[in-house]
């Protein structure tokens, strides 16, 4: 496949989707991610040149599994760099992301054998998922989900995939949160309904029994919330597990309507992580927000924290939940549940 450039250097295979019936749409937040993310480096002050590269044609590797192959090979979506530039115009991108998902929403609960129903937690819509057979190690704990979908898709049901994925795999009980989004509810609204989630969840079972995750801006919202959960002297998870977070927004717009970017609860990264709870990050070596994730793992290991980086070869963004069927992906989620298990009380 011919790369572009310009493309190439943020990312080229960040928009490769499964082809696989049960795949995951992901082109808005792809479209928003370019709109939305600066490079931490050309935000430096003098700004460096920018390094042009020729085009070329990027391989598959033959070093992943054949599932995986096939995502990293499918085209590009024609909507890969659409940027609407209106608020309805970003509901209807928005719109046309949510009816795909939730058409390929039911295969993916029957092949994991999950069960999601709604739920209302002191007013902030959510959604309980839950695995039909739990390990007992698990019936005493509790995960808490944000969603990913750069702050702005996958509304209501079609924000719980990556929760399905977690409670199929590593047999938890899981509460994914449907916060509200941009354009009608910018931050720090989203952050604000996680916030009350997790409050309610820590009566629901010990902190110390519990996990928070999230993949995108699902990796943000996660690192966020224990930034604010230290802020306001509230209990936090015994384990995190923020996937390919979009911790730097320096650049942003949409979603921060006007605020310091360099604000640590918008961007994670700026943040003082001393304190954390031990962290597992998840990336790809073609994942546009790889950097960041980097960024995030050596910022976590200089304050002293656990923190484990699991990269994954030729993965674009988060396409370690596209495809239930390929390796990689129960791989992932493994390694996750193992890192909770580890660290999560019983």
């Amino acid at each position: 496949m011919k790369i572009r450039s310009e493309f190439t250097r943020r990312g080229s295979s960040a928009v490769h989707l499964s082809p696989r019936p049960w795949r995951v749409p992901c082109f808005a937040c792809f479209a928003a991610a370019i709109a939305l993310l600066a490079s931490h480096a050309v935000a430096q002050t003098p700004a460096a040149a920018p390094r042009e590269l020729p085009v070329k044609t990027v391989p598959v590797p033959d070093t992943v599994s054949p599932q995986m192959q096939r995502q990293i090979a499918a085209p590009l979506t024609p909507t890969w760099n659409v940027i609407p530039t209106t608020a309805e115009g970003w509901k209807e991108q928005v719109n046309a992301g949510y009816q795909a998902t939730m058409k390929a929403l039911p295969a993916l609960r029957e092949t994991l054998g999950v069960k999601v129903e709604p739920m209302t937690i002191d007013g902030v819509k959510a959604y309980r998922v839950t695995p039909a057979a739990i390990p007992p190690e698990n019936r005493n704990r509790l995960l808490i989900h944000v969603h990913g979908g750069c702050f702005v898709s996958f509304p209501g049901e079609s924000g719980t995939v990556e929760a399905v994925y977690m409670a199929g795999f590593g047999g938890f009980k899981v509460i994914s949160v449907d916060y509200r989004m941009p354009p009608d509810h910018p931050y720090p609204a989203g952050l604000d309904d996680a916030m009350t989630v997790w409050k309610a969840a820590t009566k629901m079972a010990p902190p110390k029994n519990m996990a928070i995750f999230g993949s995108s801006a699902g990796g943000n919202l996660t690192l966020a919330m224990v930034l604010r959960a230290k802020q306001d002297k509230l209990p936090l998870p015994a384990a995190i597990a923020p996937g390919t977070p979009m911790s730097d927004l320096t650049g942003a717009a949409l979603y921060t309507n006007g605020r310091d970017l360099r604000d640590p609860m918008l961007s994670p990264v700026y943040g003082d992580l001393r304190g954390f709870p031990p962290a597992i990050l998840t990336t790809g070596t073609r994942d546009l927000l790889l950097s960041n994730t980097v960024r995030v793992h050596r910022k976590l290991r200089e304050a002293g924290v656990e923190a484990l980086l699991q990269v994954f070869e030729g993965q674009s963004h988060a396409q370690y939940y596209r495809d239930v069927g390929a390796p990689e992906t129960k791989e992932a989620f493994t390694e996750i549940a193992r890192f909770f298990d580890k660290h999560l009380g019983r």
